[in-house]
């Protein structure tokens, strides 16, 4: 007993400013219980006492307050030492709550009261609003608190089964042994799943001889890796799947997927079944041999399985005096447990059911029971039987742990004859073992384990022993544990304190689908997600409107599983980045990288005297664009090509310019919105032939860009084939005035004259002996030309131009200077001088919309806010060379009032000035207006708005 304690470590903790001690191991809940305290929080609604139902973190019970975080559910969290706990939602303090006399008043707050009760006269809720939340209690964050380090990473297996049961285990040894990866994922401190606390026979040692010879082969197994403490969060496509465990949430990609995520322990339903020290009966077995913890001194049992005999078994050998076995059925499955129990004396009440459990006055802890005799489903005879006790365990029957599967598509029926819910419909590579798939006999269990191994490792390829599935046969759920009372407080949801007669009333106000009696009534919609209230409530709601359990099913499960924190999603990623077919010639010359997307770029070079500093290279490196020649690796730029009799059509649809008319061997801006009319990519549309083009896109769009490709084709079904071709060519900027001088000297065809290639052409030739396409396009306003080549060929690209400039004293320039560039040409980068409400109108692309063309893709959603009075601009203005730069999110204000944003800046030597874009108010977009900017340190300062381009406005430059 105490298989997670530690009893060398006492720990010293508080609880309510009450001092207790635990061990290293021990979660609040269970240091408390073995303290004798039981009482750990209070109800949502009826501020109820509340103590632990499970022990195993799937419930709101234990629902309290740490220094910095509250709702941590204490059945799940490890005590440390210092640790100060408080109870949550209660008035006065948690053993004298105030509100506990809402309770008297709940036959005035019917489910769904706060619909018909608060939105009349118009207004009265903002009053209502602050009391509801005060007395709902859920809680105090620390806002001073700092957040700790959380992180992602990516993680590939062929197999990764989730739950580390005896059915997860013997899963992954079986696909294990057929020579394939497994990643086994266990959301508790230890393998074993129910045989670390469940018993399994009468002498109590099955359980823990099968998991010890099975934990031990699977943690010596070189194909298995093992992640304890560890939650599989959801199901999403192609078994991707987010497993969250600590700090760090895992993205995992698993090629089949075994679900074997077991069952949960459901409760009976009567009047009272909330008090602390009701739990279930694995949750007694838990607190016994998890942390040496007697959950009480004498115990009734209430069952409608043979599960309940063995709890039975289990309390009896820790000491506690078992004073009824009350079985809801008419006997025991197995006749040597009834024997077992009647030879230790223990009165067995077969056909009987727990109708009330008695407490003290003041509701802190069950002190006895009231039975009476089943006289038909859901009721019981008159007259009873009182038993005093201080622990009521039940076992009712189980749920599948359904919600992955469902996730993945899985549906649940229900079968009459075992009274639970099956799982069918699954998608390809998932496969599903254990009591999750419906068994629940031990040897049965592991022989379907078996199974999904087997059929995961074949479905990989590999040789495994093909095993029939078998057909459960132990019924281990009682079909009506529900059992009304006139006095009420018989709950289904303990989250929402919501009882019978509240899931019965939404269906009589017209809710008969489960899932709108769960919106009116809440039921499900708490920190457990249905776990222990989904079955009660489809079987309700199925009496109640007529209908089997079958038709009326259970609500939708969606990912997440558990809570995860907004930590967790926003955590660190450790993104796979990519390198361009430049990356190492870039690294000799000592260039800072930086990302950009999903790769690596260099941000600037060190200067001719090894100066490495940010400011001064960028200034440099765009000096000597303007004054001589550089070249710039832009192998990042998105590449698609797109070929077929009708690729023109297709282009001319998804780009707002027209695109059918563009002659071949010219290259034309191609600007794409969406569906709402907001500008989401842009890039260069190259025709090579008549059915043949080739379009970039930006460094970060390009994936999203060939995504919305293929998925507008799968609507207009045109004949075209689309290829994203990034990877495919590597490719160059090489710009200034002497650039046409450079390539001359290796670039033989096409003719380089301006005559024969002038701007916005494209041609297709030869970089010495490499083979090339080859752009006349200005993105940093001088002549330059674009080089693509296959990306097997861009190092020797990279040196033969390197090797030709030399004379001209070529120098390499990295994004910085490139970005600084374009500002002084007033050019736009999509994705950070656009956000997710910029059209063209408002970023002054409305030229490279046509206007004459029946549809593009936005194209009404374009023509509707054209024609609406416009809300803001993106100017560019000035500020004097020497004075404060803005930042990039630096606001533009109006008085008190916000219109915009600064989303470029930079000082600009060519210019003689700090230069930038901002989003200011449509009424200041006319040069010489002037707009205000917040800089740093709160400081305001008058910009002047200007015409754009801030340089060559003739574009005299790019045309020579």
């Amino acid at each position: 007993m105490g298989s997670l304690i530690d009893r060398d470590r006492p720990i010293d903790f508080t609880f309510e400013g009450v001092a207790y001690r635990g061990f290293q191991g021990d979660t609040i809940a269970s240091a408390l219980a073995a303290n004798g305290r039981l009482l750990l929080s209070r109800s949502f609604k009826y501020h109820r006492p509340r103590g632990p139902l499970t022990l195993a973190g799937h419930d709101a019970n234990t629902l309290v307050q740490l220094p910095d975080e509250p709702n941590v559910l204490a059945d799940a969290q490890p005590i440390i030492p210092g640790l100060a706990v408080m109870g949550q939602n209660y008035s006065g303090s948690l053993d004298h709550d105030r509100d506990m006399k809402l309770g008297k008043l709940s036959r005035f707050m019917p489910v769904g009261f706060y619909y018909r009760a608060f939105y009349k006269p118009w207004g009265i809720w903002k009053y209502w609003e602050p009391l509801i939340r005060r007395k709902a209690g859920l809680g105090h964050y620390d806002l001073e608190a700092r957040g700790e380090y959380h992180d992602k990473a990516y993680r590939f297996t062929d197999v990764m089964v989730v739950g580390g049961g005896p059915a997860g285990l013997e899963a992954a040894l079986t696909a294990a042994e057929a020579g394939v990866r497994v990643l086994l994922v266990e959301q508790q401190p230890r393998l074993g799943g129910a045989l670390t606390y469940a018993r399994f026979d009468t002498e109590g040692r099955r359980g823990e001889a099968l998991r010890a010879s099975l934990v031990a082969a699977v943690e010596a197994h070189d194909n298995i890796d093992i992640l304890c403490e560890a939650t599989c969060n959801g199901w999403f496509s192609d078994n991707y799947l987010p497993v969250i465990q600590g700090q760090r949430m895992y993205k995992v990609r698993a090629r089949e997927c075994i679900v074997a995520s077991g069952s949960f322990d459901q409760p009976a339903v009567f009047r009272n079944n909330d008090l602390p020290g009701v739990m279930l009966a694995s949750a007694a077995q838990r607190l016994m041999r998890h942390y040496a913890v007697r959950p009480g001194k004498r115990a009734v049992i209430l069952t409608g399985n043979d599960d309940g005999y063995l709890a039975a078994l289990d309390l009896h050998e820790q000491g506690i005096e078992v004073a009824a076995l009350v079985d809801m059925r008419q006997d025991a499955d197995d006749a040597d447990l009834a024997n077992a129990i009647d030879v230790l004396g223990i009165p067995r009440h077969l056909n009987h059911t727990v109708y009330e459990a008695l407490h003290d006055k003041r509701l802190h802890r069950v002190t006895g029971v009231e039975l009476r005799h089943i006289a038909g489903m859901g009721e019981v005879g008159g007259g009873g039987l009182t038993l005093a006790c201080d622990l009521l365990c039940m076992s009712a029957g189980y749920m599948p742990v359904y919600q992955l599967l469902c996730q993945a598509g899985g549906r649940l029926g229900y079968d009459e004859e075992s009274a639970g819910f099956t799982l069918g419909g699954l998608p390809a590579h998932l496969h599903v073992a254990g009591s999750v798939n419906g068994f629940h006999d031990l040897g049965k269990v592991l022989r379907d384990g078996t199974r999904a191994g087997a059929a995961a490792a074949r479905a990989l390829g590999r040789n495994a022993p093909e095993v029939s599935a078998e057909a459960p046969c132990l019924r281990t759920n009682f079909p009506w544990p529900i059992f009304a009372h006139p006095k009420g407080k018989e709950f289904v949801d303990l989250d929402e304190d919501l009882q019978i007669r509240d899931i019965v009333n939404a269906t009589r106000h017209g809710y008969r689908d489960i899932q709108l009696v769960k919106r009116f009534s809440t039921v499900g919609m708490g920190p457990s997600q249905g776990r222990h209230s989904a079955l009660p409530t489809a079987r309700l709601v199925a009496r109640a409107t007529g209908r089997s359990i079958a038709e009326t099913g259970v609500t939708t499960a969606r990912p997440p599983f558990g809570a995860e924190t907004l930590a967790h999603l926003a955590g660190r990623a450790f993104d796979p980045f990519r390198q361009t077919p430049m990356h190492r010639r870039h690294v000799e010359l000592g260039a800072r990288l930086v990302p950009a997307g999903t790769w690596q770029r260099p941000a600037f070079y060190p200067t001719p005297e090894g100066v490495l500093e940010r400011n001064r290279c960028m200034q440099a490196e765009a000096c000597h664009v303007r004054e001589q020649v550089g070249i710039i690796d832009v192998s990042t730029l998105g590449g698609l090509e797109i070929r077929g009799p009708d690729a023109a059509e297709f282009i001319n649809r998804l780009y707002t310019f027209g695109f059918l008319k563009q002659p071949v061997g010219r290259t034309r801006y191609a600007v794409m919105t969406n569906e709402q009319g907001v500008v989401i990519d842009d890039g260069v549309s190259c025709r090579l032939g008549e059915h043949h083009f080739y379009v970039t896109a930006t460094t970060s769009g390009a994936p999203g860009v060939h995504q919305s490709m293929l998925q507008w084709n799968a609507q207009w079904r045109l004949e075209v084939d689309i290829a994203n071709v990034t990877s495919a060519f590597a490719a160059v900027n090489v710009a200034g005035p002497l650039s046409r001088r450079v390539l001359e000297k290796v670039c033989h065809d096409p003719d380089l004259s301006a005559g024969a290639f002038p701007y916005l052409a494209l041609r297709e030739g030869h970089v010495g002996d490499i083979p090339a396409r080859l752009l006349r396009v200005g993105f940093v306003g001088e002549l330059g030309y674009e080089i693509h080549v296959p990306s097997r060929y861009g190092e020797s690209l990279w040196d033969r131009l390197m090797e030709a400039g030399r004379e001209f004293d070529i120098r390499p320039f990295g994004v910085e200077a490139q970005r600084l560039l374009r500002l002084e040409k007033g050019h736009v980068i999509i994705g950070q001088d656009t956000d997710g409400m910029s059209h063209p109108g408002e970023i002054g692309l409305t030229w490279a919309v046509n206007r004459s063309k029946p549809f593009f893709v936005g194209r009404r959603a374009v023509d509707i806010l054209d024609a609406q009075p416009p809300r803001r601009r993106l100017v560019g203005f000035k500020l004097p060379l020497d004075g404060p730069r803005p930042l990039e999110g630096h606001l533009v204000l109006e008085g008190d009032r916000i219109t915009g944003n600064v989303t470029s800046c930079e000082r600009s030597n060519s210019v003689g000035a700090i230069i930038g874009l901002a989003y200011a108010g449509a009424d200041k977009a006319t040069p010489g207006s002037r707009i205000t900017l917040r800089v740093e340190g709160s400081q305001d300062v008058q910009a002047e708005v200007v015409a754009l381009p801030f340089f060559d406005p003739d574009n005299a430059r790019q045309e020579l």
